[in-house]
């Protein structure tokens, strides 16, 4: 029989790729994680991990048992919500949201939630997708609003279902009489001797991925974690933006005008993240459903 606390010590080293970090992070000594680990080789019959001076790696054994690790923690997690449920009387729900995700589709969602499901306690945690998926995973929250762009989901589709909703075209956002403020679409290269303001990391990488394909590296002059933040410094003319339809839905900031991209036409996939088997639980398929009916009303709403 594999030991659970050893599954749990394999999923640390795993996430700090290296001993001394799991145990700081575990509250154990490195000789402690590595007799667990040693433990567990023992029992498997086969190597778990990779030891260099770069660190300590995973084999495809390890990989396996990682992410076996992740759904016995996810399992754990659940029955003891569960038991917490059953002192309460009320069901719980949690989710894990971006924020102008949730701010587009949750009020309407939850409207639609609390009609059907009453007396359903919420627990809404804000959080970007990489972290919100983790949350699933180990699960810490039941599903999660996400988004990703060209590329796959941040950190794999492991154990996850992952269930689309809507595309959210970026706008390149501009101050009220910029030269291109008339036009239809904006290449990306048009922009090239712009200064930038941004207001997502994410928004930055996938700028200056497509930046440097257009022939070149953007100037960005200001950077923060809120779009409307972003908007209000486009308006005062320190740089131009690319902001999410999404959050230019509501209300559009005066001293700005948002012209659709032309090429590479960023878009953002945002979808619902959940763990597959339980996407049918009673508690979890309404939230589902109406987020999807909330997607596609228009305005979210």
């Amino acid at each position: 029989m594999i030991d659970v606390q050893r599954l749990r010590v394999l999923r640390a080293v795993a996430e700090h790729g290296s001993f001394n970090r799991a145990a700081a992070a575990l509250g154990l000594t490195p000789s402690a994680v590595s007799q667990h680990t040693a433990a567990l080789e023992r029992a498997l019959g086969t190597p778990v991990v990779t030891r260099s001076t770069r660190g300590v790696g995973l084999t495809e054994a390890g990989r396996i048992m990682v992410a076996a690790a992740e759904s016995v923690a996810a399992e754990l997690e659940h029955a003891r919500q569960q038991v917490d449920r059953l002192g309460s009387g009320r069901p719980r729900l949690t989710l894990a949201t971006f924020t102008s995700g949730g701010r587009y589709l949750l009020p309407g969602a939850l409207t639609a939630l609390a009609a059907a499901r009453p007396g359903t306690m919420l627990h809404i945690r804000e959080a970007e997708p990489e972290d919100a998926l983790r949350l699933v995973r180990e699960g810490a929250v039941h599903l999660a609003l996400a988004y990703h762009f060209d590329g796959p989901l941040p950190g794999g589709r492991s154990g996850l279902d992952w269930i689309p909703l809507l595309d959210d075209p970026l706008r390149v956002v501009l101050p009220t009489g910029h030269r291109l403020a008339g036009r239809t679409t904006i290449d990306l290269g048009e922009l090239a001797s712009e200064p930038w303001v941004l207001g997502c990391l994410r928004t930055e990488e996938y700028l200056r991925r497509y930046a440097d394909r257009a022939g070149f590296a953007p100037e960005v002059r200001g950077t923060t974690t809120d779009y409307f933040f972003a908007c209000s410094l486009v308006a005062a003319r320190v740089g131009v933006s690319l902001i999410p339809s999404i959050a230019l839905a509501q209300e559009t900031p005066p001293g700005v005008c948002a012209v659709p991209v032309g090429e590479p036409d960023p878009v953002r996939r945002i979808g619902i993240a959940v763990i597959g088997r339980r996407r049918d639980d009673p508690l979890i398929s309404p939230l589902i459903a109406a987020l999807r009916d909330r997607a596609a009303a228009p305005g979210g709403r």
